[in-house]
């Protein structure tokens, strides 16, 4: 699965086994079963990213699923974004010890960078959030027809069933449950994949966004 990454994910489940336990980040009970819970379960998320498209993993914690992403997908932008301060530092460390160029760690809730966060092909997340609050956060963060894929469990179909309504209000045009792994992960990662039209967010979100990169440009003038 990881490839010529595999050293580089041993090194993250070893940080994640180390640090990621002392500082709250995941619990003791999740080491025996990192690989298969975490970093397989979040890497087989690949399958359905496009290539060479920017990603915003949202709410990143301990990096997942961006991370394992980065470390199989070295043609992605990937952007984890996390508003609590001890998590971007380890997320820091952790880009900075694997070496990975093409990730940039980003501290801030979604709604606190729309507008200032460049809108981005693919917004990723696992465990949140349900899916209608999550969403009212990852989908402005979309460019036009861009998608957000959500990492869920088993409640994902009727998670999705109650969300559509607010899924609709957001400029969602699309959305379903996906299992991607088959034959890697037992069972498959489960994944809501929510795809947007022209207007990521709806018409309030655009109006805010535009608002929000008028006033970024104003204060890099000054």
């Amino acid at each position: 699965m990881f490839g010529d990454s595999f050293p580089a994910a041993v090194r993250y489940a070893g940080l994640l086994a180390d640090a990621g336990v002392t500082r709250g980040l995941i619990g003791p009970r999740e080491v025996p079963r990192l690989w298969e819970r975490h970093l397989m379960n979040c890497a087989v998320l690949s399958e359905v990213v496009p290539e060479g498209v920017s990603v915003c993993d949202v709410g990143s914690g301990a990096g997942l699923p961006g991370i394992p992403l980065a470390l199989v997908r070295p043609d992605l932008k990937i952007t984890l974004l996390e508003p609590l301060l001890r998590r971007t530092n380890f997320l820091q460390e952790v880009v900075e010890l694997l070496g990975l160029d093409h990730v940039t760690v980003v501290r801030g809730r979604a709604e606190e960078v729309l507008g200032t966060l460049q809108p981005v092909h693919v917004v990723t997340a696992r465990a949140v959030a349900p899916l209608d609050r999550l969403a009212g956060w990852g989908v402005p963060l979309l460019r036009p027809y861009g998608e957000m894929l959500a990492l869920k469990g088993d409640t994902a179909e009727e998670e999705l069933k109650g969300a559509r309504s607010a899924l609709s209000k957001l400029g969602v045009i699309d959305a379903s449950v996906l299992r991607v792994g088959e034959g890697v992960v037992d069972p498959p990662a489960t994944v809501v994949r929510a795809e947007v039209g022209e207007s990521p967010g709806g018409v309030r979100f655009a109006t805010k966004r535009a608002k929000a990169a008028r006033a970024d440009r104003a204060r890099r003038r000054r």
